[in-house]
């Protein structure tokens, strides 16, 4: 089996436990979500929770779904580059949806 395909294939179920966690905890796990773990309770309260949540395992899902084509591909192909192509398409949805900015992290979440 190639390197490429077992490193997608762990990506992949890492991200698929994650979004099953934040199914399970469901509003709950807004907690884990990074930035908004820092956050003082009372401000932490100004937001939608669930639907952070849920937007995060959907995330999560999407990241494994790439990670898990790359693998399948990588193994039927029997070569690396298919894992390659799937780590840089990772890359790019994963810094599409990084945000330093607070506002831009969570704005679209807060209660009005």
């Amino acid at each position: 089996m190639e390197s490429g395909a077992v490193i997608c294939g762990v990506g992949s179920m890492i991200f698929l436990g994650m979004a099953i966690l934040f199914t399970l905890l469901k509003g709950k796990a807004a907690i884990l979500i990074s930035g908004f773990n820092t956050m003082p309770k009372e401000q932490r309260e100004r937001y939608d929770r669930e639907r952070m949540s849920k937007d995060q395992r959907n995330i999560f899902l999407l990241w494994a779904a790439i990670l898990g084509m790359g693998s399948i591909l990588s193994c039927l192909a029997s070569s690396r580059k298919a894992a390659i192509a799937a780590g840089v398409v990772w890359l790019i949805v994963f810094f599409r949806d990084v945000h330093l900015d607070e506002e831009k992290a969570f704005g679209k979440y807060k209660i009005k």
